[in-house]
């Protein structure tokens, strides 16, 4: 009986529970690159080079082993465009009888697989995917019956469960979060490491060639791609971390610097993504840096939290609450996003410096995306509709499962609460603290009121004032709220009018 076990863009691990029984004799492995999956948002021609190269090469890599792999181009004539229609032509063309196919990871996806048993002519099934170190079901069980999803608490659980910087069944050091010690600026006198990336062969160019023809029109600059597609170049990549950046990430991770767009930052979330790296093997080598080599605990614990406790935490968010999840708007929110979000031209050096970097690299840490792109989205009432499509496109790590809930939970606060305690607003203070983008702005950081004043202060009040009865409540924003009610009427109108004078700019 013939078998086609179908893989997907983002599961280029050779251990994906779809290949595990692999037999190279009798199947036939389904690679496939549709439009649909390009363009369903306009993602960033870099997003788009690096999955369909790093696809063709790990096609590449199974043929290598004398597996057979069925891989249908972008540029194909009878290209369907579609996974349902290319699957269909698989299957006819094979006579297969049975599909075997890993869970995707969006929920999108999922509904247009689970169509597919008998509407192919094949059978199909879908197997969980394992890559991850929480299941699905394994996060629906600890949620169950908890009012609020707090990722500290999941957090300290899978550290206890897997033993991850555990010292006889308490954390190491005697403290599960170092975060306090990981929020330095970046000093003058500190250069971060310079980022060699991986220079693109001879596929990597033709798919190159093929995104600029095909997808020139999208957000984001195409020249400069040095991604890695291959799992040797992405663990390359890991271990330049661990030698050159891991030290320095803990105190610096939530810095910003003009010119500096990698900082201390490991860069391997779009390889971690799509399946060139798995997480345990990751957790496991920046581990033993400290156990072995010395590495300072607040950084290795810092990185672990990312990859451990927040991936993991947002994934089983997503599968708990979507689709409703997407439609939440807790603040009723519905101005259209800036055009500048897209062309990257403002007059606030900050939201330049964060879009422009974006456009160039695919790439922003997650404090650009937390406090500059997105608490501006949040302080202005951007639809989230349209705020969760522009990050959903720009960024090479991309992927719903992992997107949505971040964006539209800890950015936007759209879910009303479920997943952060309170919302990430702030004034221009915060950026000014943590950047040196506020130096040469046209705008004054330390001014609230007047043409020259940073939008970033009025709107934060501005913010506060309109969400007030929703806010007021929240014991966390307590002394803001009574720093508010000092201000004396003349000065909350002026505050509130030049609030609505950046709003007017906008439209």
């Amino acid at each position: 009986m013939t078998v086609l076990r179908f893989v997907l863009g983002d599961q280029l691990d050779r251990r994906v529970s779809s290949l595990q029984d692999l037999d190279p004799g009798e199947d036939f492995v389904l690679m496939v690159e549709v439009a649909d999956e390009t363009t369903y948002v306009p993602h960033h021609p870099k997003k788009i080079a690096l999955i369909l190269s790093a696809m063709r090469h790990f096609a590449a890599a199974l043929e290598d082993e004398g597996v057979r792999v069925d891989y249908v181009r972008l540029d194909d004539l009878s290209n369907t465009g579609s996974f349902t229609g290319e699957l269909a032509r698989a299957v006819e063309r094979h006579g297969a009888e049975r599909v075997i196919v890993t869970e995707p990871g969006e929920w999108r996806v999922e509904q247009d697989m689970r169509a597919w048993d008998g509407s192919v002519g094949a059978s199909v099934e879908i197997r969980d995917d394992d890559r991850f170190l929480c299941s699905r079901a394994e996060f629906a069980d600890w949620a169950e019956g908890r009012k609020q999803l707090r990722m500290e608490y999941f957090y300290r659980e899978m550290r206890k469960r897997t033993g991850i910087l555990m010292a006889d069944g308490k954390p190491e050091g005697g403290q599960w979060n170092y975060d306090q010690e990981n929020r330095k600026a970046l000093p003058k006198d500190v250069r971060p490491p310079a980022f060699d990336g991986v220079t693109p062969d001879a596929e990597t160019r033709a798919v190159l060639e093929l995104v600029e023809s095909r997808f020139s029109n999208h957000f984001g600059d195409l020249d400069g791609f040095t991604f890695a597609v291959t799992r040797d170049d992405a663990l390359a990549l890991l271990d330049r971390f661990i030698e050159h950046g891991l030290e320095r990430f803990g105190d610096y991770q939530d810095a910003m610097a003009v010119g500096e767009p990698f900082l201390f930052h490991s860069l391997i979330s779009p390889y971690l993504n799509i399946g060139l790296l798995r997480p345990r093997e990751i957790l496991d080598r920046v581990e033993a840096a400290y156990r072995d080599d010395g590495a300072p605990l607040n950084a290795v614990e810092g990185y672990i939290r990312q990859i451990l406790g927040w991936r993991e935490y947002v994934r089983g968010i997503y599968w708990l609450k979507m689709p409703d999840y997407a439609e939440t708007n807790a603040f009723d929110a519905d101005r259209p996003l800036p055009g500048f979000y897209w062309s990257g031209e403002t007059e606030m050096r900050c939201l330049a410096e964060a879009i422009g970097q974006t456009r160039r690299e695919a790439y922003a840490h997650h404090i650009q995306r937390l406090m500059v792109t997105g608490c501006f989205a949040l302080l202005i009432g951007a639809d989230p509709e349209a705020v969760n499509e522009w990050y959903l496109a720009v960024y090479a790590d991309a992927f719903e499962w992992v997107q949505l809930p971040n964006t539209h939970g800890m950015v936007l606060h759209a879910d009303g609460g479920y997943l952060g305690s309170k919302p990430y607003a702030a004034s221009g203070k915060y950026i000014d603290r943590m950047s040196d983008y506020c130096r040469n702005c046209r705008f004054d950081v330390k001014e609230t009121v007047g043409e020259t004043a940073c939008p970033f202060n009025a709107l934060y009040w501005r913010f506060l004032d309109r969400h007030q009865d929703s806010l007021r409540s929240n014991r966390r924003m307590a002394m803001i709220y009574r720093t508010w009610d000092r201000f004396d009427d003349d000065r909350r109108a002026a505050v509130l009018a030049r609030a609505e004078d950046v709003l007017d700019t906008l439209c």
